[in-house]
């Protein structure tokens, strides 16, 4: 397979952009290969600089549930740029947009759109502070809530500890205020809860883990999490920058019938384009500026393109039959895998995990049930089967610990040709397993 172009671009991009790249994981070097750069997108399928064709797993991280450039989508684009891109002032897109989000999901009563998944969760993780006058946010271990200071932090050498910063950058002092606990682990969160309850604002989780791989809660975890912290007058915040508007039209609170006090959303909401938003219950809500007095800017909030994009994206959606379709093409693909490693002689060395459209192939037997878990999967033979399955032309996260999503514009083709691909990818890898 020719990189040629994406070989010089990366290096050219090397010189002015840090890494070459603006996003860490999108370099490649934790699967070892040249980062390939897209020229074009269309349904299913990517193309880069020098010609190759893939089938697009990646989906821009999550967003493009109906493919790349989808006709609706790009017309609503196109609609709005004529009339203008940007005008730092309300527009009727925005409240369309945000009481389509009130009316999918079920714990939203108002909603503040904002730029990124980040600023999103950074708002939330303010307006539980402001609203409760406390401090302290628990999150859990191998949760990803964007790069917010005080919560890229790691857990310490307890069970439950206050937490350490991740990154250099952030000060002790920021992290310190984040407590981590284990994913599907309510004795831990107990214990903390009632050791500092009294001053926990929130507890932000990813309903489904969706950036440690993919983890699911186990059964009655859920549940038990909206009881305690309901108990101990915590905001509840579900992280739905990747599970909103993907496991349902309302998300995973929907899906498992949880209802949290705050949401944040990313992603699908904006067809593809920059976009955030967080919303919740009206008596927290209503605690933002110019209401109340927590305060939240942002000059290209409501951005009239990322809106029309989204709304776009969301009629489509609430058309029959389309959760359905993304289910059955993950569960034929989740089953094509399973074949392919028994055929490879590795299925007893591997993990599988999937929810609707959302899967992960871990290269460990463990079944994993939270981020130490994850952490025994053997990287160095998913960069085999990585650089594998793109030299066949399938594109998966060039990381271990992301997940492959689904689109509508998926094929049966698609599918079949991913099956035979990684049929010998499983075989190459199986070498280090």
């Amino acid at each position: 397979m020719e990189v040629k172009r994406s070989r010089e671009l990366f290096e050219e991009a090397k010189k002015y952009i840090p890494g070459g790249v603006n996003s860490p994981v999108r370099a490649f070097k934790s699967v070892g290969d040249v980062p390939r750069f897209i020229e074009r997108a269309k349904g299913s399928h990517i193309w880069d600089v020098d010609g190759n064709e893939y089938v697009d797993y990646v989906c821009s991280w999550g967003p493009m549930i109906l493919g790349h450039a989808h006709p609706k989508v790009v017309e609503a684009i196109k609609e709005q740029a004529e009339k203008g891109t940007s005008y730092g002032a309300p527009t009727e897109l925005e409240v369309e947009l945000a009481k389509m989000i009130v009316e999918l999901v079920p714990s939203v009563e108002k909603v503040r759109m904002v730029n990124s998944g980040t600023e999103a969760t950074m708002s939330a993780i303010r307006l539980a502070r402001g609203y409760t006058g406390r401090n302290k946010v628990i999150k859990f271990e191998g949760g990803y809530h964007g790069h917010v200071d005080s919560l890229l932090v790691k857990a310490g050498s307890g069970l439950t500890t206050f937490g350490v910063p991740t990154s250099p950058g952030i000060p002790e002092d920021f992290a310190k205020h984040t407590i981590t606990v284990p994913f599907n682990d309510i004795d831990a969160l107990k214990r903390v809860l009632d050791e500092v309850g009294n001053d926990v604002a929130a507890v932000i989780m990813e309903p489904v883990m969706a950036n440690a791989g993919l983890i699911l809660p186990e059964p009655g975890f859920l549940e038990k999490v909206r009881e305690i912290t309901q108990e101990k007058g915590v905001v509840l915040i579900f992280d739905e920058v990747i599970t909103g508007f993907r496991l349902s039209l309302g998300g995973a609170q929907e899906y498992f019938g949880i209802t949290p006090d705050l949401s944040c959303f990313g992603k699908i909401i904006g067809g593809g384009l920059p976009v955030g938003a967080f919303g919740g219950k009206r008596e927290i809500m209503d605690y933002l500026a110019p209401e109340g007095p927590v305060y939240q800017a942002g000059t290209l909030s409501g951005n009239p393109l990322a809106m029309a994009a989204g709304i776009a994206t969301l009629k489509e959606l609430q058309k029959e039959g389309v959760y359905e379709e993304l289910r059955r093409k993950t569960e034929k693909l989740s089953e094509g895998l399973k074949e392919a490693a028994k055929s490879a002689g590795v299925y007893d060395k591997v993990s599988f995990k999937s929810i609707e459209s959302i899967s992960i192939v871990y290269f460990t037997p463990k079944d994993v049930k939270n981020y130490q878990d994850a952490l025994t999967s053997n990287t160095e033979a998913y960069a085999v089967f990585f650089r594998r399955m793109l030299r066949e032309g399938i594109y998966l996260a060039p990381s271990q610990f992301e997940v492959a999503f689904m689109s509508t514009a998926h094929t049966q083709e698609d599918i079949e040709k991913t099956v035979k691909a990684a049929e010998v990818a499983f075989k190459e890898a199986g070498e280090l397993l």
